[in-house]
């Protein structure tokens, strides 16, 4: 359970907000004297907090009986993975090595230095996740959290405009109605779908990323949600360790539960919808996150290393993380972490349309 739906006033409230605990589990093993120099109250006021927090957890136990008895099971969770969706990069090499492209139902952090293509990556992937069902995409619309003030419109016009055109060459060698596509597709359109947030603050962003469970759930065909970078505003300006590891705890949650939650949907789009007669579920793998993170220095082993920024803490809020890197002139990304997916890095190139492969003649994947 969440503390914003906890039976206290509203001012306390926002000071456990504010202090980084955002769920009961995050109070449950803290002294009165602890949470009272948290938010600055008196140890009496931090004692009936505490006392409220353990009568509402009771309750909450008897609705975790609900949980239990909706087990899934693990023949249905080797359907649902084999009938994920993913989007493509619009690079066939690093497609390849992401299993097909950024995967659904999934959290996706990816790394790297400053101008390597992290945003751009981003934009990518909320201009494909629109590409109609009919021609191999989604169909869907993206929310993009802009926390650097990177994003431009301009270029996504360029990168929409670079989309169409490939659709437009592939419809023509496969012999379809291009004189339809044309009228269907304009990059007007590809812009109208994305839903921007500035967040000028880690309290912004945290109040933006709080939101976004009732903003899917009142904009369902919502199938990608791009964060960059989810660093910039908890790098700087933070003397509380504790504190911050307490908020990207809870960012992190918020995420996950976001990426897996709808994932169960009973209102489907086209041909996403996909029924397992065990149990006639219907699941919706069309829903995933994306993280954009930069990089930072280490000292390890003697010497100092790049590493993606926040922590080993941070670094298993995520399903699946990749790094972009450069070797030599060429940009790559490596598979650094992933579940499903074997370590291994791809070239790719960031040009006027947007992520391309890497014009070579020998273009190769090579296994880490």
């Amino acid at each position: 359970m969440e503390v914003s739906g906890l039976p206290v006033s509203a001012s306390q409230r926002a000071k456990l907000a504010s202090a980084g605990y955002t769920t009961l589990s995050s109070l449950s093993s803290i002294s009165s004297q602890h949470l009272a120099r948290d938010l600055n109250v008196s140890n009496e006021e931090a004692l009936q907090i505490l006392n409220v927090v353990m009568r509402t957890g009771r309750f909450s136990d008897l609705a975790g009986a609900s949980i239990v008895a909706g087990a899934q099971s693990a023949w249905d969770m080797l359907l649902e993975e084999e009938h994920n969706k993913h989007i493509t990069t619009s690079c066939g090499d690093l497609d390849k090595i992401l299993g097909g492209g950024i995967s659904c139902k999934e959290v996706t952090e990816i790394g790297g230095i400053p101008g390597i293509g992290k945003t751009q990556l981003g934009i990518q992937l909320a201009i494909n996740v629109q590409i109609p069902v009919d021609y191999g995409g989604l169909g869907g619309k993206a929310i993009y959290i802009d926390t650097e003030g990177s994003f431009m419109a301009e270029r996504v016009f360029q990168v929409a405009e670079g989309c169409i055109e490939d659709m437009l060459k592939l419809n023509v060698s496969q012999l379809k109605d291009v004189e339809t596509l044309k009228e269907k597709m304009h990059p007007n359109t590809f812009l109208a779908n994305i839903f921007y947030f500035r967040a000028c603050s880690y309290t912004e962003q945290i109040a933006v990323i709080n939101h976004l469970e009732k903003f899917v759930s009142e904009h369902k065909d919502v199938r990608i949600v791009v964060i960059d970078s989810v660093t910039f505003h908890f790098r700087q300006d933070f003397d509380d360790m504790a504190l911050r590891t307490r908020l990207l705890s809870g960012m992190a949650s918020k995420l996950m539960k976001l990426a897996k939650q709808f994932s169960l949907a009973v209102d489907m789009i086209g041909d996403a919808e996909i029924l397992l007669q065990s149990g006639s579920v219907f699941f919706d793998t069309t829903k995933g996150v994306v993280i954009l993170n930069q990089v930072t220095m280490k000292f390890t082993d003697g010497s100092f290393q790049l590493t993606l920024a926040l922590g080993d803490s941070w670094s298993h809020a995520c399903t699946n993380r990749v790094i972009l890197y450069w070797n030599g002139n060429e940009r790559h990304a490596y598979i650094d972490k992933s579940p499903s997916l074997r370590s291994q890095s791809a070239p790719y190139a960031v040009t006027s349309k947007g992520i391309r492969d890497v014009v070579s003649n020998c273009k190769r994947i090579r296994m880490m």
